[in-house]
């Protein structure tokens, strides 16, 4: 519009001369702004501490506030800290967040459940320390207590030493229970309704570990006859001469599992069942 006009009752003489309102703009390097105060005009080369730091053509550089004070492209601009886009750690977190290792939503914060006289008994240390870092939170809401074995050959006269019955379940996992093998012979001696014994394939729970976890494509294969986790070790470069090794070794991998996505899924499948049919007969207590 003409502000010198002949006519100065033309339609529009009320906004004549009045600054254009500044739209908000969210920063960009190597915007060209500006600064309309002092008349530099430079680059946009950073940003921080709520200030925009600009650059001119002679190299020199200096730092404005954001808000609306920058012109761009011959517009007034409201300038905004850049939008930030979320990443994928971001997502990772906020997962993290509002869910639990298992992969189970987190609810509102209870006090601690006294423990169900039901259990979960695993074979060994490491199996209950897996079954801890992964299901542990879960574990702790429902009451449900994990305790290890230390080995499968006294299976039967622990389940008849516990009596497993109504509101007093025994779950039960187990390594290797393969058709055909020791374990599963034993197993097939553990019978009753108030009893469940489920497992996985593998010989040992370090293999329960998706191996693209410790960087290898797959488990190495252990020689028949030899210590499977000496072997282990021994494969992938690590020390494995004492039992200090060992437990080292086993400390590194569990480091390694951050949720059950880091999991087989046989596995997975075998503690969630053990978990369901411990609680099944407590699913009325208050939650």
């Amino acid at each position: 519009m003409d502000r010198y006009s002949n006519d100065v009752l033309a339609k529009g003489w009320q906004q004549a001369g009045r600054r254009r309102p500044a739209t908000p703009t969210p920063v960009e390097r190597e915007m060209v702004l500006e600064e309309p105060s002092s008349g530099f005009v430079g680059a946009v080369v950073g940003w921080e501490n709520g200030l925009v730091v600009l650059e001119d053509r002679r190299g020199k550089r200096r730092s404005f506030p954001f808000g609306p004070n920058f012109w761009l492209d011959g517009a007034p601009v409201d300038l905004k800290p850049p939008v930030r886009v979320q990443t994928a750690r971001d997502k990772a977190q906020e997962y993290n967040r509002t869910h639990t290792a298992s992969g189970s939503r987190v609810g509102p914060t209870a006090p601690a459940k006294v423990a169900l006289p039901s259990r979960i008994y695993v074979e060994g240390r490491h199996d209950a320390e897996l079954v801890e870092k992964v299901w542990g939170s879960d574990l702790r809401h429902v009451g449900v207590v994990v305790e290890y074995l230390g080995g499968i050959d006294d299976l039967p006269a622990i389940v008849d030493a516990f009596a497993p019955e109504r509101g007093r379940r025994l779950g039960v996992l187990v390594d290797h229970l393969v058709t055909g093998t020791k374990e599963a012979r034993i197993v097939e001696r553990v019978t009753g309704e108030h009893v469940l014994v489920t497992g996985h394939e593998f010989i040992d729970i370090w293999a329960a570990v998706r191996p693209e976890r410790l960087g290898i494509e797959a488990w190495p294969a252990v020689p028949r006859g030899q210590d499977w986790k000496h072997g282990i070790c021994q494969a992938l470069g690590w020390p494995h001469a004492t039992q200090a090794d060992i437990a080292a070794a086993w400390k590194a991998i569990l480091r390694r599992v951050e949720s059950f996505k880091d999991l087989d899924t046989g596995l997975l499948t075998s503690v969630e069942r053990l978990i369901d049919f411990v609680t099944e007969d407590h699913l009325d207590r208050d939650s």
